[in-house]
């Protein structure tokens, strides 16, 4: 490998690590000009190309990527999301059907769907850099349907329907989040801020003393809990039984 290859090469990967896209294209293009043996290459231009909805492209780019290695499982998985993006689902299918059979263990079930959840998830990060709330909403929706289990999916899930003006639907992934995992401290804490914004602080405090009983030094916590503790109730005081207010 020569020099100016090795440095193209280098850089390439350093931005597209860093998500910083616009940098890597350019110079992942200059290194398929010099050489096209490097199918990870081939990869990151076709998650570059689906970032920025050039589906036909990517799925080439993938196409090509496997064909320098059979066995690129990212690869492979990527090209699977592209071709249901493009809905061609009959070819989606047939790949993982492939993937399965290689090593049809329940193991390699679950690491394909974590993979896909997380590409979904990336994905997300992508149309929220660019202001598409509820486009980025949406490939977390198809994250969380794919790995239910992933609290920290549906804590971001929860904050961009927050950010949306819908705290009910926030709430509800929340609590799955908690279901899943109860310690998650970033779960717990985004579920006494709803609270806050629904004017229970004393709800509110409770979420807050949870997180810090485990995590004393939790700063978004005891932040917070300040502010819950600053704030009069807006909640309507519950009738009792006699139909007087309690």
């Amino acid at each position: 490998m020569d020099d100016k290859l090795k440095q193209l090469l280098l850089l390439g990967r350093e931005h597209y690590e860093k998500r910083e896209y616009d940098q890597a294209e350019p110079l992942l293009q200059q290194v398929v000009k010099l050489s096209d043996r490097y199918a990870d290459v081939f990869d990151m231009l076709g998650v570059i190309s689906h970032t920025h909805a050039q589906l036909p492209r990517a799925r080439a780019y993938f196409e090509r990527a496997i064909a320098l290695n059979p066995n690129y499982t990212e690869a492979q998985l990527n090209l699977m999301v592209t071709l249901n993006d493009l809905g061609d689902y009959e070819a989606a299918r047939e790949i993982y059907g492939n993937l399965r059979t290689r090593d049809g263990t329940e193991q390699k079930d679950s690491f394909a769907k974590g993979k896909i959840a997380n590409m979904h998830a990336e994905l997300a990060s992508a149309y929220q850099d660019l202001g598409m709330a509820n486009h980025a909403a949406a490939e977390l929706e198809k994250a969380v349907a794919l790995c239910p289990e992933f609290s920290d999916l549906r804590t971001r899930l929860a904050i961009l329907y927050r950010d949306n003006g819908d705290p009910s639907r926030a709430l509800l992934q929340v609590d799955s989040a908690l279901a899943a995992k109860p310690d998650y401290s970033a779960a717990r804490v985004l579920r006494g801020v709803l609270f806050l914004s629904q004017g229970d602080p004393a709800k509110a405090a409770d979420e807050f003393n949870t997180v810090l009983a485990s995590d004393p030094d939790n700063k978004s916590a005891r932040m917070y809990l300040k502010i819950a503790a600053s704030r009069p109730s807006q909640v309507p005081p519950q009738p009792d039984s006699s139909g007087s207010a309690s």
